[in-house]
């Protein structure tokens, strides 16, 4: 019988969609694993919930009771009814990244795992049964830093000799705004940048970004402020190894991917005050934290016009990524918690 199952029910490729495809790439060298649902890239080939709850109707060898390792509602109400309808021998792990109070229905089914892993110590404050807290990592053998940083970018086909980013749902929680307001503001002095708004707008935000390329175009700029869409899971490795900065600007963020995978690359980060960013910034050695869009341009403004202190910057997140921050390091504290269950229901 399988000892894992790591579930991933969302159809769209979300940031717990990447975090949780990190893990597994690192986890499956280490346990009997079998994901289910959907697929996810560089993953086992996902099986249906179905054939996930018959690997698990007994325990695995040497084992007590499997692991169903969820981290949405549907993959938690699907691992209860396992569990409590069917009586399987699992426990359940949830992974939680949200810096502030749950929903009536998540509160009630978190309160039923068996164990919850919290990304950031915020996050902990606000859910039960917190086994450990455990930083996502990032994969700094898929994110690497540019031998060429010019010819990197030159290779995404991108206009301009250098490139910034921000990466994400295209609406105000997420600050897209933000960034724009910054790029209207430090692009004027710094010809050779392109902007790029990486990701998509919902239905809901449709006029949000209407109104965005409105404000660019009466700015003359919008050749130079670039809304590509969603950049594939598998492509963006190499357009990160070719940006100068990463800039993440949310209201709101429970965690926060992008800048990691960016200093992983060697790219310092600006970014407001919101989900792991501070952790990240180490000192503002590998990014800096900053209030606001004219406080944004102006860091930029600097850190661009500064080649040796870009290389530093650049140097650093690297090495924060890599000691502090990796895949491994998270699957380490995953395993930790796996372990605690394992010897507990024995």
């Amino acid at each position: 019988m399988t000892e894992l199952i790591v579930t991933n029910f969302n159809r769209n490729f979300t940031g717990v969609s990447a975090t949780a495809a990190g893990v597994i790439r690192a986890q499956v060298p280490r346990y009997d694993l079998a994901l289910a649902g959907r697929p996810l890239p560089g993953c086992p080939t996902p099986i249906s919930v179905s054939e996930a709850r018959r690997l698990t109707r007994r325990a695995p060898e040497g084992r007590d009771v499997a692991i169903w390792h969820v981290r949405r509602n549907t993959e938690m109400r699907a691992a209860l009814w396992a569990r409590d309808v069917l009586r399987l021998p699992i426990r359940i792990v949830f992974t939680s990244a949200a810096q502030r109070r749950h929903s009536a229905l998540p509160r009630w089914l978190i309160s039923r795992m068996d164990a919850v892993i919290a990304t950031t110590e915020a996050a902990a404050g606000f859910v039960p049964h917190v086994r450990a807290v455990v930083p996502h990592g990032v994969d700094c053998a898929v994110f690497t830093p540019a031998e060429d940083r010019a010819a990197a970018w030159r290779a995404t086909g991108y206009p301009g000799a250098r490139g910034i980013a921000t990466i994400g749902r295209i609406r105000p929680e997420k600050g897209t705004d933000r960034f724009v307001e910054a790029m209207l503001r430090l692009l004027p002095n710094k010809p050779d940048v392109t902007a790029l708004v990486l990701g998509r707008a919902g239905r809901g935000d449709g006029a949000f970004l209407d109104g965005l390329k409105a404000r660019i175009a009466d700015a003359g700029l919008g050749g130079r402020i670039l809304f590509p869409g969603e950049i594939a899971p598998d492509a963006l490795p190499a357009l990160m190894r070719g940006l100068s900065a990463v800039v993440q600007m949310p209201v709101y963020e429970g965690y926060g991917m992008a800048p990691l995978e960016g200093m992983a690359s060697g790219v310092p980060f600006v970014a407001t005050d919101a989900g792991y960013y501070r952790d990240f910034s180490d000192d503002a050695r590998a990014g800096l934290i900053v209030a606001g869009p004219a406080e944004a341009a102006e860091a930029l403004d600097a850190l661009l016009g500064d080649p040796a202190r870009h290389a530093a910057m650049g140097d650093a997140a690297r090495r924060a990524a890599e000691t502090r921050f990796s895949i491994e390091g998270e699957a380490d504290g995953i395993g930790a918690v796996y372990d605690m269950i394992w010897r507990g229901a024995r």
